[in-house]
Parts: C-alpha cells; structure tokens; sequence
C-alpha cells in the first residue's frame, strides 16, 4: 500500500509514530505538507504537485491537518478525493469536526449527550443566556482551539459577561456552555478506529486547574470503558463521518456527555498511557479498506 500522510511535519510525534507503524507493516509512506501543495483544476482533470512536482499517485492519504491549516489543508483533502484516492477521514467529515458549534449542532439532533451549550452574537443576552445554562460557572470556549486553549472558566455572570464582551469585541466567536462540576476536572478519551474504541484514557486536571489535558499538565490513566461510553464514543464518531476520531467525554450522574470530537487526535498521550499501539491499529485499518472492494469500502 502507498500511503500519504498530510502532516506539517514528520518531528511530530503522531506523525512520526504513523510512518513507523506503516514501515512494520510493509507500506510505502509519504509524509506530505500541504503547506508545499499547489493544486490545479481544470475540467475533469484534477491535479496536485508538491514542492514544484507532480505528485505520485497514493491507494490511501491520512489527514493529519492541523487547527491554523484546516481551510488550505481540506482544499488538498478535496482534492484527493477529486482525483479518487481513498481518504480515511473526509473532507466533509472533518470541516464538521472542526466546526465546534456544527459538530454539537450535529450531535444534538442525533440525540447525544452534551453539555448545555449556549451561541449568541448580541452581547445583551449574556445575563440572559447564562442563566438558562444554570447560572455561572459556566465555560467559554472559542469556536477554534486545540489542547484547552482558547478555554476559560468564568466564575461569576459579571467575569463571565467581561469575557465574552472582550471576545466579540475582536470579532472572535464563542461558546458558552454549563460547568459539569461532576467531572471534578477530569474527562475521558476514546480513541474510535472503523467504529470500535481500541484505546481509553481519564484526564485528570492538576490542583487548581479545571482542564484535564495533558498540555496542561493534566495526568492520564488507563481505564475500561463500559458499554454506555463505548457506544456513545462510537456513535459521535459515526454521526460526524469520522472513521479515525478521538472523542472527549465527561462522566456525569446522567451518563456519558460528548465534549468534542476530533479528526486528528494526537496519539503520544494514549499510547504512553494504555500501552495500546493505535497507529499500528490506525495503518492496519486503512490497509483493510484499500484492499476492499470499493462498493463496500467504508466512505464518509
């Protein structure tokens, strides 16, 4: 199998570890920075070239795109499927995944637990909203983020209503949503591979800190899922389009409550924790779908 991986850079550690895991396995590996892509589309003809060239043909791409290159990052994606090479998360997929707002939209209609999440633009209805989430606490988050940036605990309506005023005032989009003051700073990650959790962590955040991601110096475990949290993790994956996702969860007196879903889950933390190889898992699973027959291949 040929297999191109669109990532920034091979230093990182997801990355690195994929291209080990598809070399064990006796497949060719190309990591490619869509940075370096140009794309060219003329009727019936796409085409792609890197660094000048034009690119080699792939049986699979693995998007790997992070937050600041999603817009030009899902051009190269569509343009991958334009040309009919088989890519593990869509296009479409992951445009929903990255849309924090769409994604819960999505997963609300679907009947998914979530937190209350509240999405306004006019700042008078601050008090208002706040209240119909439960009163303060609440959570403020920007539409886009990564590894708890962008996330801020708001302890009173009037912080809270300071935040949200400073984030409309550069034209930054937000949500609000309910403190889960169940979770007790922590929060569950299932690593979702062809609709199966092959791998689960809990994050728990330090003193004083109410993020449990690791880059925040949140500490992780290992931990067995029950069928509630396995199937919750599996559906949020499969309602988004994702056939490789990480999904974050709070563990709640009313079960399972999806905080976010993402289409390239970094994998450093969940392998040093559980032990579990989940490129390994990743490359063997895009491996059975290249060689599948396309009417039953599994496409998003």
């Amino acid at each position: 199998m040929k297999l191109g991986i669109l990532s920034g850079s091979t230093k990182i550690y997801s990355t690195r570890r994929l291209m080990e895991a598809a070399r064990d396995q006796k497949h060719n590996v190309k990591v490619i920075r869509p940075a370096h892509c140009a794309m060219l589309i003329t009727k019936n003809k796409p085409q792609l070239f890197y660094r000048g060239k034009r690119l080699e043909t792939f049986d699979a791409i693995l998007p790997r795109i992070g937050v600041k290159q999603t817009l030009f990052g899902l051009a190269v994606v569509r343009q991958f499927e334009m040309m009919g090479t088989y890519c593990v998360n869509s296009s479409y997929a992951i445009a929903r995944s990255r849309d924090k707002l769409r994604s819960l939209q999505i997963l609300c209609r679907r009947n998914v637990g979530l937190p209350p999440t509240a999405f306004i633009k006019k700042p008078e209805y601050i008090e208002q909203v706040i209240e119909k989430l439960g009163g303060s606490p609440v959570i403020i988050k920007l539409l886009q983020g990564t590894q708890g940036k962008g996330v801020i605990l708001a302890d009173t309506k009037t912080a809270a209503a300071s935040v949200i005023e400073a984030f409309h005032g550069i034209d930054e989009q937000i949500l609000i949503q309910q403190f889960v003051a169940q979770s007790e700073g922590s929060d569950i990650r299932a690593i979702v591979v062809g609709g199966k959790v092959i791998a689960s962590m809990k994050r728990q955040a330090v003193k004083g800190e109410f993020r449990a991601n690791l880059h925040r110096g949140g500490t992780a475990e290992n931990i067995r899922l029950d069928k509630q949290y396995k199937n919750t993790a599996i559906r949020a994956a499969k309602i988004l389009g994702l056939h490789v996702a990480g999904v974050d969860m709070l563990m709640t007196d009313e079960g399972p409550v999806v905080l976010e879903v993402n289409s390239s889950p970094g994998l450093e933390g969940i392998e040093n924790t559980t032990d579990v190889d989940v490129a390994g898992a990743i490359i063997h699973y895009i491996h059975r779908q290249v060689t599948r027959p396309t009417k039953s291949r599994v496409i998003a």
